[in-house]
């Protein structure tokens, strides 16, 4: 599972999720990527158990499986800002 967190595209497309369900079109649009690449990291992120689909008609959406996925990240992200912060050597 984390490694499907190291990918800024799959970070992105975790952050347009967190405000709720969406289809790949409008993932493709709101992040201005292409439709297969979106497909592709999708697809990681459902292998992960990050998201889940639902069909509707032609259409696909896609929707986080625990809203604790976005406060997770958030906490990573406190934390990363904080060690680098009070870094003294690398």
């Amino acid at each position: 599972m984390v490694k499907a967190l190291a990918d800024e595209n799959r970070l992105r497309i975790i952050r347009s999720l967190a405000a709720g369900k969406k289809s790949v079109s409008r993932i493709v649009e709101d992040l201005g990527i292409s439709q297969p690449l979106a497909s592709h990291h999708l697809k990681e992120l459902k292998r992960a158990l990050l998201v889940t689909i639902e069909r509707s008609g032609p259409f696909v959406y896609y929707e986080l499986t625990d809203r604790r996925i976005v406060s997770i990240l958030t906490e990573l992200n406190e934390l990363a800002a904080h060690l680098l912060a009070t870094r003294k050597a690398f």
